[in-house]
């Protein structure tokens, strides 16, 4: 198999991937199921969301993965320093999401929505607090890859595309947790 044919990273964190896939998949099953049958008070809890700061969020995760991308590129292109500002940009853009995120929920429980108001708020706050677990672990991968970087004798390509690998699903459940949360109605 060529260069160009191996799937990128290591076949633990895609064993993990697929895993992890599962388990947010089942629980989106569970919040659409409750969700079909309470329909109204759903609606009604979730319009308590600020949709236009949902896409500020999805816009900088989606752009902290393009940069996880071209960090990956320059690594393959032996462009270390631009890889290392790439991944630097990653976890700003991860930063500036996670700050997001904390004052949406800082607002929301300022406003009563909490955990306990609402079949809603419990699903949202669940999802998202997964995903900020996740989230910080990401932070924990990228400095891995900055760690890869900045030692030429420690440096592996495959550690730092399965390192990339874990970023882009983080992104991959934030994308799904934002349009079930956020757009369905």
């Amino acid at each position: 198999m060529t260069e160009t044919e191996r799937v990128p990273g290591e076949g633990d964190m895609w064993f993990f991937v697929v895993f992890e896939s599962l388990v947010f998949t089942s629980y989106f099953c569970v919040y659409l199921y409750d969700r079909a049958q309470h329909e109204h008070a759903f609606l009604k809890a979730q319009s308590a969301l600020n949709l236009p700061l949902g896409i500020v969020e999805t816009i900088l995760l989606l752009t902290s993965s393009w940069a996880i991308a071209r960090c990956v590129q320059e690594v393959r292109a032996a462009r270390y320093r631009s890889a290392q500002r790439f991944v630097l940009a990653t976890v700003g853009l991860g930063v500036a999401f996670f700050g997001c995120k904390l004052a949406e929920w800082v607002r929301l429980i300022g406003d009563g929505h909490t955990f306990t108001s609402s079949e809603f708020m419990q699903h949202f706050f669940f999802l998202t607090g997964m995903h900020a677990i996740h989230l910080l672990i990401g932070f924990v991968v990228l400095g891995v890859i900055r760690y890869q970087l900045a030692d030429p004798q420690h440096r592996s390509h495959q550690t730092i595309e399965t390192c990339s690998t874990y970023w882009h699903t983080v992104d991959l459940f934030w994308v799904l947790i934002f349009a079930l949360l956020y757009i369905v109605r």
